[in-house]
């Protein structure tokens, strides 16, 4: 079983790459194929020299590209998800005792999130920016050791184990939508750009993106709280990991706030979105460095 699960989370790296490239591929072609076209001669009749005809084949091909790269992120959803399934039978308990599997898990959550977003909304561009962050969590796991060492006293908690980790998945999966949106809010203009979704429907994204995952990232902190007291005996410890996440939950909060009852739009809630995933990076990767109790299995 281990075997497989290799095997799965090696063609889900393949099936990510494959994915942002259709993606990266198809949306330049859009901005070339316009550029083309806004240079074109005014008169131009179609299939003359103006190119309409060219430009028509260009947009054509782009959005068979793009249908394809989403096809493929399903794919790759699936092995990513057969990798975990593979990895549950070899254990015994919920992939989720290193970082090496909450590192694959991590991915699994930003394309779950990603791929619901874009069935909802129907905007694959958020792809070029969450396929990305998926693709880094599977290349850093390939940096790490995926032996399954025994669970260490703290861990042996399969339901708290498996609970307390999924719903962080959920969490940090919508959290990186909600940061694709913010980044792609960003780098537009007020009125919008051209090929890009507009900024009014990415600030919507990426505020039911939060409003999904902060519940979630909530619950985490709770189960966590319950989880620590019967491992060590006490509910919160300050211990670096606990801080960076009640930090990060303070971020979303404040988000929330400020754009429900504040008003925020526009680059100050997105600015809020982006600092809300870097903080929740930094709960991910923090106890490496900071160590602490959550330091014993590098656990995320």
């Amino acid at each position: 079983m281990f075997k497989m699960s290799e095997y799965s989370f090696v063609a889900a790296i393949l099936a990510t790459g494959l994915a942002l490239i259709c993606y990266v591929i198809a949306f330049a072609s859009v901005r070339l194929t316009r550029a083309s076209t806004a240079m074109a001669p005014a008169g131009g009749a179609p299939g003359g020299p103006g190119g309409t005809t060219v430009t028509v084949v260009s947009r054509g091909s782009s959005s068979q590209l793009a249908t394809y790269g989403t096809l493929i992120t399903w794919l790759a959803f699936a092995f990513v998800s057969a990798s975990l399934v593979f990895r549950t039978v070899a254990v015994g308990h919920g992939p989720f005792a290193n970082m090496y599997e909450f590192s694959v898990a991590f991915s699994w959550g930003v394309l779950g999130a990603y791929l619901y977003f874009e069935r909802r909304y129907h905007q694959r561009v958020l792809g070029l920016i969450a396929l990305p962050v998926a693709l880094a969590m599977m290349l850093y796991a390939t940096t790490i050791p995926s032996t399954a060492d025994p669970l260490v006293p703290a861990l042996q908690n399969n339901l708290l184990l498996t609970v307390h980790v999924a719903v962080a998945i959920v969490a940090y999966g919508t959290f990186s939508v909600a940061f694709a949106a913010a980044i792609l809010h960003l780098i537009q203009p007020e009125g919008g750009r051209r090929g890009l979704p507009k900024p009014e429907l990415l600030d919507e994204i990426g505020y039911k993106a939060v409003v999904i995952g902060f519940p979630f990232l909530t619950l985490t902190i709770v189960l966590g709280a319950v989880w620590a007291d019967v491992a060590w005996g006490s509910y919160w410890s300050w211990d670096p990991k606990e801080t960076a996440s009640l930090v990060t939950w303070l971020i979303y909060g404040a988000y929330l706030h400020a754009r429900v009852v504040r008003g925020w739009r526009g680059n100050r809630a997105a600015w809020l979105l982006v600092l809300g995933f870097a903080a929740t990076l930094f709960t991910y990767f923090g106890n490496l460095f900071f160590g602490g109790l959550h330091s014993y299995s590098g656990l995320g």
